[in-house]
């Protein structure tokens, strides 16, 4: 899913920061979860000035919720870690949807307007959000960016007798606290908001399941007396590819009204009294009408739009690059694609020079480039 373009956007995109300002449980959420754009942070590398409490300026100019600002503040590893971690998760997210239809469109209007749905893409925004923060706030720890958190010590590591701890792990223990007390509580009474929060808590989750054990042996000759452990997250692509595929198979719950309360409620698709027996059946819980199910799925509450056609969702699919045989039909919408042809020069027939450089030729060859037609 990922071409040279694509790469060469990751050095060189810039990303708009969302955050909901709206007074209520919503405002503490953070990233590509948010509503309306308060930032630009380009991805080239911070000012040299912002060092010692010169970090509270990123941190204001992040124009966090109160809570979030004062934790951004009180270690200067935050806010660097807060912006690569939005960087990170935009970029997975235009990789894991180059081919589709949607191609995670950021652009402001475009995304406030997803996210103030309840769509698949709603969904993966939320968990890749999340994901992308419980990852670089973990990698941070453990590359000793951060003042509060360092290395992770792993008391429960299996076999850990038979082994010798060692190693600079992640610190998903210290990411996980850190990111549930930095995103905050969410509503219970707001069906939407418990389901946000259930595919912002999917997120973290798919951080969590995939840490794993790496070791080194040492002894001599390679005898592996000592083994050295330490705990790894996946590199994030990892995540997304595991996000993506929940995105794919993601479960839908109905929205609908409670007429007692005039509340919004969680459906599940069965018949009203089907559901009036179930809660006759089960104790009721103050504030919440349904239950979220415990599920690692991610869910969603509206059918997508097609994505076709330009519209407050999308810019649409006309003029978007495909590949001939493989994606073209379904990303024209059956409009078919128009077929260019243009010269492609080329490094070729490269030859490693004693000692230390690399001779190629230039070779220009032609190829096809297809573009749905509009």
């Amino acid at each position: 899913m990922l071409d040279g373009h694509l790469l060469l956007g990751w050095l060189s995109f810039t990303v708009i920061v969302h955050l909901l300002s709206a007074p209520g449980p919503s405002s503490a959420y953070f990233g590509l979860t948010g509503n309306e754009p308060l930032s630009i942070l380009p991805l080239n590398s911070l000012p040299e000035e912002v060092t010692g409490r010169a970090h509270h300026k990123l941190c204001d100019r992040l124009r966090l919720e109160k809570k979030q600002r004062r934790m951004c503040r009180r270690d200067p590893g935050v806010a660097e870690t807060l912006r690569e971690a939005i960087i990170m998760s935009a970029s997975e997210c235009h990789h894991q949807f180059h081919f589709e239809r949607w191609n995670c469109t950021l652009e402001g209007r475009h995304r406030a307007n997803i996210l103030k749905s309840g769509f698949k893409e709603t969904a993966f925004l939320y968990a890749i959000s999340s994901a992308g923060l419980t990852h670089a706030i973990a990698k941070a720890c453990s590359a000793g960016r951060m003042e509060r958190c360092t290395c992770d010590e792993a008391p429960d590591l299996e076999n850990r007798k038979a082994w010798q701890w060692g190693g600079c792990g992640d610190n998903l223990k210290y990411a996980y606290k850190f990111v549930k007390d930095f995103l905050g509580k969410r509503s219970n009474k707001d069906p939407r908001a418990r389901v946000d929060m259930h595919n912002t808590n999917v997120g973290m989750k798919v951080i969590k399941a995939g840490e794993n054990t790496t070791c080194k042996c040492h002894g001599v000759s390679g005898s592996c007396t000592v083994r050295t452990c330490w705990r790894q997250l996946p590199p994030f692509h990892e995540i997304g590819k595991r996000l993506k595929q929940l995105y794919e198979t993601s479960t839908k719950f109905g929205s609908s009204t409670n007429e007692a309360t005039g509340e919004g409620e969680i459906s599940t698709g069965r018949t009203q009294q089907q559901q009036q027996q179930q809660q006759q059946q089960q104790p009721s819980l103050p504030g919440l009408t349904h239950q979220i199910p415990r599920t690692m799925n991610l869910l969603h509450i509206e059918d997508s739009p097609s994505f076709c056609k330009p519209s407050k969702y999308s810019y649409g699919t006309a003029g978007r690059k495909c590949y001939k045989d493989k994606n073209c039909d379904a990303i024209c919408c059956g409009r078919g694609h128009n077929t260019q042809n243009r010269e492609v020069t080329k490094s070729c027939q490269c030859q490693v020079r004693w000692c230390c450089y690399v001779e190629c030729k230039q070779c220009t060859q032609r190829e096809e480039v297809y573009t749905c037609k509009g």
